[in-house]
């Protein structure tokens, strides 16, 4: 049942006197997720029109009775309202409010029109009935027994979120994120909090260590206290493998550490112990000095080494094969014929353990694929293929005829464990494995695949070491070719049909260094330049594009054939604007849900931002809005022919898709991709980046931007230098060093 709700806000603490207001929640004309800041209209009995009420009226609901204390205040451009120092909810006393307030969306399973139909059967007992006599809501047509269970189980969390959202919101934590505590917590929430704040920024997606630590302040925990510092490591580790680095110099950990904290440095350095001693870091000591690594990653890293140098050792089962007969069965079979690096990859394949096979657009990667698993299901071996994400297992799958499955779902997640069912006590069984798109492995993914592969098996990695190196922390494919422990094949012949496309010879142009080739009186021409200098400029220009110029030229549907890709998140030309700006141009109304500052309507195109293993779906998945339930309150996404339904907690998974960054579109590709380059993008503006987002193209590439921005995108082949250790492990056990500079790695 609803229960007093009373927030101490200093306000609260100091008045000396003020007014109360007394009426029914009609509606929440606004509310700000992280701080429960409310404009609100309240019907009250003796007035005409309802009253506005503003200020922190955290978890209300349309249909509640308020009793309100605070004071009436004129606000220059709104005029009365009733500014709220504290509240109480109390139960509903009229027919109407309590079907207002059940039909609220405040309980899962009851809507407007289930609330109505309780109301009439059970009057002003309604809410007595749903809190004492569940079983009695089978008395109501559409409620079954499993359904009354359900609405009986909603109840009694929603009380419980609103106990934790209060305390929560007491100390500092957005409104946004109580329930999704509440989920993984429980009716333990609250004494999870307060025994340890900082696994919150661990345990819950969205919860960073800067609010923790605003929580543990608010909770009495000191700046030096050694919770606090191990918990400031932690987190400077999590956020330099965000950053794509494995491992960190133990001084640079250190200076950033007690940085972020504003402690001492000898502080951060006492804490280091314990959390080894908790098998939560490892100190791994190199001949220019200690790294230090997260647990996992540090397993991760040296069993990476540890399983190609094992790989290698073991004989493939036995083969007997003219390699050369064999390409010329496959030469003969296709009517073509393959290049000298061709014919090395594939004897490579046939002979080694490990080889990579790297190369850009254009240079016959899909060709050798086809070639290898052709010659050797010929010969009766069994070739499994793969890729890192959904889009590039499919786009694998039609290039090849051959089913090919994502990584996870080869290795069969088990959400329940939270663990791959394949592994060493239950590997694969095949021959060989084909692994494409093996730029976008990182280092926790190369470890659980190498795992589950038997001994004798084969493996090929093949993807374009120059474009963007994998979200996920690490460098594995440079570092695979750097070792110089496994075989590797460069592949840089263009091909005669991949030379009529100025997609490929573009993004080769700029992978040299050199600018792009543009002729707008080409009417074959699949690459376009069309220079605009102001940001609003770009902006317009890439609206006409998509709703006229593309689709009437070109057949291309706005939305499902049509990708703008942007090189970052923020900014007029960011992923966030330009969806707000492309949702309001192609789907302005209908079904809505609104999660914080996103909106989601029916039709909507939407991408996962997560791995959820429990939903099967995984970061940068991209769907369609297929439903919104306000009854339910979920919205279900069409995932490639599959329904997934979310809950109002999950939707932080989701994102707005008719824009992404350029990383997210990795293992992508696209009938045509828009790109906006402009000078605000200054520090993204980079040569692999641009190189990526071109390759991502099919049909067609149109960048909408300023020449200087373009300029300077190409001349910036610096990148970001990735700390790993991986190619000097790899080159140990090979008895070698690393070959080339490292260009990803810093150990």
């Amino acid at each position: 049942m609803p229960t007093q709700q009373r927030l101490p806000t200093q306000r609260d603490r100091s008045a000396g006197g003020g007014s109360t207001l007394e009426g029914t929640l009609e509606r929440i004309a606004f509310i700000n997720e992280e701080n429960a800041w409310s404009v609100v209209k309240i019907a009250v009995p003796d007035r005409r029109e309802p009253v506005t009420a503003v200020g922190n009226l955290l978890g209300v609901k349309p249909g509640e009775s308020l009793h309100l204390s605070g004071r009436w205040i004129h606000d220059k451009r709104f005029g009365e309202q009733f500014q709220v120092e504290s509240f109480q909810t109390v139960v509903p006393a009229t027919l109407a409010g309590i079907e207002r307030y059940l039909g609220s969306g405040l309980v899962h399973g009851i809507g407007k029109v289930m609330a109505e139909r309780l109301v009439a059967r059970f009057g002003l007992k309604t809410l007595e009935v749903i809190d004492e006599h569940p079983q009695r809501l089978t008395e109501v047509e559409g409620i079954g027994k499993v359904r009354s269970d359900q609405i009986k189980r909603a109840w009694i969390e929603q009380r419980a979120i609103k106990d934790v959202m209060v305390f929560l919101h007491s100390h500092g934590v957005a409104m946004s994120h109580a329930t999704k505590i509440y989920k993984r917590y429980g009716e333990k929430s609250i004494a999870a909090v307060r025994e340890n704040p900082y696994r919150l920024a661990l345990d819950i997606f969205g919860i960073g260590f800067q609010t923790a630590d605003e929580i543990a302040r608010s909770l009495g925990v000191l700046a030096t206290a050694p919770a606090r510092c191990q918990a400031g490591v932690l987190h400077v580790l999590r956020a330099l493998a965000d950053e794509g680095h494995v491992a960190a110099p133990r001084v640079d950990l250190i200076e950033r550490t007690r940085a972020l904290l504003e402690v001492d440095g000898e502080l951060v350095e006492n804490a280091l112990t314990p959390l080894v001693e908790q098998q939560q870091i490892v100190i791994d000591a190199r001949p220019g000095g200690e790294a230090i690594y997260l647990d996992t990653l540090f397993v991760a890293e040296r069993g990476i080494a540890e399983l190609v140098d094992r790989l290698t050792r073991v004989r493939a089962r036995p083969l007997e094969i003219d390699v050369e007969r064999a390409i010329a069965w496959f030469e003969e079979r296709q009517a073509i014929t393959l290049a000298r690096e061709q014919r090395e990859a594939i004897a490579l394949a046939v002979q080694r353990k490990v080889l990579v096979i790297t190369g850009g657009p254009g240079t016959g990667k899909t060709t050798l694929i086809n070639a290898i698993i052709q010659i050797l299901e010929k010969k009766g071996r069994a070739v499994l293929l793969a890729a890192p994400t959904g889009r590039a297992a499919k786009r694998m799958a039609e290039t090849t005829g051959h089913e090919a499955r994502t990584l996870h779902r080869l290795l069969e997640f088990a959400p329940k464990s939270n663990a791959f069912a394949r592994g060493p006590t239950h590997p694969l069984e095949t021959d060989m494995i084909i692994v494409d798109e093996a730029s976008m492995l990182d280092t926790a993914m190369t470890y659980s695949l190498l795992r589950a592969l038997p001994a004798p098996c084969q493996v090929v990695f093949v993807g374009d070491v120059d474009q963007l190196p994998s979200v996920g922390p690490g460098s594995v494919l440079l570092d695979f070719i750097r070792s110089g422990a496994v075989a590797v094949v460069r592949l840089s012949r263009i091909f005669r049909q991949a030379e009529e496309s100025r997609i490929v010879v573009n993004a080769h142009r700029v992978n040299q260094g050199e600018l792009p080739l543009v002729s707008a009186d080409d009417p074959s021409a699949d690459f376009f330049f069309i220079e605009r200098q102001e940001p609003e400029e770009i902006l317009a220009t890439m609206k006409a594009l998509l709703t006229e110029r593309i689709p009437r030229k070109f057949g291309l549907h706005p939305t499902r054939d049509i990708q703008v890709l942007t090189p970052m998140h923020k900014g007029l030309l960011g992923a966030a604007a330009l969806n707000q700006e492309l949702q309001t141009l192609f789907n302005p109304e209908g079904p809505s849900v609104v999660r914080g500052t996103r909106l989601f309507r029916t039709g909507d195109k939407v991408m996962q931002v997560r791995n959820d293993y429990d939903l099967d779906v995984f970061n940068g998945d991209v769907g369609h809005v297929a439903a919104i339930d306000s009854d339910e309150r979920t919205v279900t996404v069409l995932f490639d022919g599959r329904h997934v339904v979310y809950d109002e907690g999950q939707l932080d998974e989701l994102t707005l898709a008719y824009a992404c960054s350029i990383h997210k579109s990795q293992g992508s590709e696209f009938p045509c991709v828009v790109l906006p380059l402009h000078t605000q993008h200054f520090v993204m503006l980079k040569r692999n980046l641009l190189y990526t987002a071109m390759t991502r193209g099919r049909r067609l590439v149109v960048i909408v931007g300023s020449k200087r921005a373009l300029t300077t995108a190409v001349r910036s082949s610096d990148t970001v230098t990735r700390f790993t250790g991986l190619a000097s492990r790899l080159a140990r056990l090979h008895g070698g060093e690393p070959i080339g500079p490292a260009r990803h790695e810093g150990a």
